[in-house]
């Protein structure tokens, strides 16, 4: 006797977002990244349709991250210092398809960098980089608003994707982002109904929602990823029967959280039985990423360049399934 598999046949789907912007769309960019449209739970290509595949992106930063494990900086080396050059050697020696340049130095706590430094350093990535561009602040919520909305002016056209619009501070970026044609990421701690407000307030005030990509909060394998899987499974289904406050693509910081935990970045006698320090970080980063992805990730921004590569291979040979 044959047994016929159950599977199961959405209706709806997640929206279609685009980030980039060529000389045909008003910007500079080589490419525009398409993200999203899916009607169906990651790679069941017999359940719906997964029109556009996930993408990675490589953090930079905008000061040297001197407080990085030493592994992760010893594989930047020479170009971590400079945010341009570390720019371009992720366009062309990392295969990134996206850049997400973090505005870790207008921080008061690591620089108080102004914000109008931020955006020269923002026309010099644009000018020598044509990949499409995450911008994202340091989590200083009065800097925030005040510097991100000057970048998204200095990348006005380019059709950037700027974050976080939080359920405590979202008009200012909202607002900038409507004005200069970007797109947003809105931030929610690992909670469905606070992401959805999120994505409700932004919509309130006329920001597209084919423009919104949500940022549910990750962590990193062994430290909670399973819980972060179960919100992320739950908001895709609920978007799938019909809730379009959740019909959003996600992104997710994966390196930021990986590279935090001590089994991937520390030495000593404590971590000597999980093996090379070399090879460690970067397997840590790329489980998480290959578990993200399983839970329906878009855009996975990482941090090792070895990473990159696995986590890409990766990803062509499921879309190829």
């Amino acid at each position: 006797m044959t047994l016929e598999l159950l599977k199961d046949k959405w209706i709806n789907g997640i929206n279609e977002v685009k980030v980039g912007a060529t000389k045909e769309n008003g910007g500079t960019r080589s490419r525009v990244i398409t993200l999203g449209g899916q009607a169906t739970l990651p790679f069941l290509f017999s359940e719906g349709r997964m029109p556009n595949k996930p993408v990675v992106a490589i953090e930079i930063l905008d000061v040297e991250p001197k407080e990085w494990p030493e592994t992760l900086k010893d594989a930047l080396k020479g170009v971590s210092k400079d945010a341009v050059a570390w720019a371009a050697y992720c366009a062309d020696k990392c295969r990134a398809d996206l850049l997400c340049v973090t505005l870790q130095g207008t921080h008061p706590d690591y620089g108080d960098i102004k914000p109008a430094e931020s955006c020269k350093l923002i026309r010099r990535i644009l000018k020598e980089v044509g990949l499409p561009l995450v911008i994202v602040g340091s989590g200083d919520k009065a800097k925030d608003n005040a510097v991100l909305s000057e970048a998204s002016q200095a990348a006005k056209g380019e059709n950037c994707l700027f974050g976080f619009a939080a359920q405590d501070n979202y008009k200012t970026l909202a607002a900038s982002c409507m004005a200069d044609g970007h797109s947003i990421v809105t931030d929610s701690p690992i909670d469905i109904n606070i992401a959805k407000q999120v994505n409700i307030l932004v919509s309130d005030m006329g920001f597209d929602s084919k423009r919104i990509i949500m940022h549910p909060s990750t962590a990193s394998l062994g430290y909670g990823m399973e819980y972060v899987y179960s919100i992320m499974e739950r908001a895709r289904i609920a978007a799938f029967v019909g809730d379009k406050m959740l019909a959003m693509p996600f992104i997710l910081f994966v390196g930021q959280e990986s590279w935090k935990v001590k089994e991937a970045s520390a030495t000593g006698a404590d971590t000597h039985n999980w093996g090379d320090i070399k090879h460690r970080g970067p397997m840590w980063e790329i489980a998480t990423a290959v578990s993200m992805l399983q839970a329906g990730a878009d855009i996975l921004v990482l941090r090792h360049p070895k990473s990159v590569s696995v986590v890409k291979e990766y990803i062509d040979s499921m879309m190829n399934v």
